[in-house]
């Protein structure tokens, strides 16, 4: 098992999944706070990294496209202090954070998990019921049907047909996008059979985000509607595609050993590194591992 504690979280890994825990530091973003302690599955990795700086270093994940409803819905644009899956490292520990690098990159190698794409959401979404107010309204998800209401402060014409209901089984998209500069953030639902191009100032199925302290919950409320529509790379209902592998459960054991499929992935690690694949030190790094296991 890796773990680094720091100001900023929490995070541990024990072969299977990484825990994440935001902290209580002052910096710790609202979005992070909120959201609470995260489980990201390995199968749900694509990949690690950790950047040194002169005062403090950062741990960053990249998960695999289309397995974070929260990513989906944000399309990448939370900012740093809200981000998940970044975590501020002190320089006493680098080391620790390398650590931690190493053992999750070496899983990740032996356990053969692919970076590309899936077709299914590995990650449940934010908690429901949640409830936010930022912007021009409020926006409430019980897991079935969003509410939006609106305040003192929404345009006239929008708010003249009051509050709206909105049933997830007619969504086919949400999306969230901050505040930029003067251009104002908004999270947009869009409608079956009712595309609009209205600005969110003027859309009843928006809600128009000024860029103040609570418009990064919005995300929250998107994830939460995102992780249950249909995933947008799932195959149609009708198509039967071939079952695939579950990436969160064992292969069937092979017929040989544990010995010989040591040796085995011994054979396999060498071709990778003889053939370019696998550098100097990933060699090195995958080969360790498999020879603390024998």
């Amino acid at each position: 098992m890796a773990e680094i504690l720091q100001k900023d979280g929490t995070w541990v890994f024990d072969g299977d999944a990484l825990r994440l825990t935001p902290g209580r530091d002052k910096n710790v973003g609202l979005l992070r706070k909120t959201l609470g302690e995260l489980v990201v599955p390995l199968g749900a990795l694509a990949g690690v990294s950790f950047e040194h700086g002169k005062k403090t270093g950062r741990l960053r994940l990249r998960l695999r496209d289309g397995s974070d409803p929260l990513l989906h819905a944000t399309g990448g644009r939370l900012a740093e202090p809200h981000d998940p899956y970044q975590l501020v490292v002190e320089s006493d520990r680098y080391g620790v954070a390398e650590y931690l690098v190493e053992e999750v990159r070496n899983t990740l190698l032996l356990d053969e998990v692919p970076a590309d794409p899936v077709d299914a959401y590995l990650l449940p979404g934010p908690a429901v019921p949640l409830s936010v107010s930022a912007g021009d309204g409020t926006a409430s998800f019980d897991g079935e049907q969003i509410r939006l209401e609106w305040n003192w402060k929404t345009e006239d014409a929008k708010a003249a047909a009051g509050p709206r209901t909105l049933a997830v089984t007619d969504l086919t998209a949400v999306e969230w996008h901050p505040a930029a500069g003067l251009e104002n953030g908004y999270l947009r639902f869009t409608v079956k059979n009712a595309p609009t191009k209205a600005p969110p100032k003027y859309d009843p199925n928006s809600v128009e985000l000024w860029g103040f302290k609570k418009d990064p919950l919005m995300a929250l409320v998107a994830a939460a509607v995102q992780a249950r529509l249909p995933h947008p790379a799932a195959a149609p209902k009708d198509v039967r595609p071939q079952e695939p592998r579950s990436l969160l459960a064992p292969a069937p054991a092979p017929a040989e050993d544990g010995h010989d499929a040591l040796l085995r992935r011994l054979r396999e690690l060498g071709e990778l590194h003889r053939t370019g694949v696998l550098t100097d030190d990933e060699f090195a790094m995958a080969k360790q591992a498999i020879l603390k296991r024998m």
